[in-house]
């Protein structure tokens, strides 16, 4: 009986390990500099108007040194230099 508890307790463990280990909502950063070409063209692929997307996705690259993973949302990810940005019309900056 205490070896199933054991077992059960090593399964679940691995699970939570693996969930945090695994956790796809990294920002899509790097230690070296960033391809911001590269991730806004996957950033703005779904986007419907591509060019505007790839425009402002690599002004906020360029200075946040960041893009969030995923074709929209997640903009959290990069923190506070990549949501607080603003148009001239104080509307989100980045996609």
């Amino acid at each position: 009986m205490a070896v199933r508890f054991m077992l059960l307790g090593l399964v679940l463990l691995s699970c939570v390990a693996q969930v945090f280990c695994d956790g796809n909502i990294d920002p899509l950063v790097a230690n070296g500099p960033v391809d911001c070409g590269g991730l806004c063209q996957q950033r703005c692929s779904l986007h419907s108007r591509p060019n505007l997307c790839h425009r402002a996705c690599g002004t906020c690259c360029m200075r946040c040194q960041c893009v969030p993973p995923g074709t929209y949302g997640n903009r959290e990810v990069c923190g506070s230099c990549y949501t607080d940005m603003k148009t001239h019309g104080n509307r989100p900056k980045c996609p």
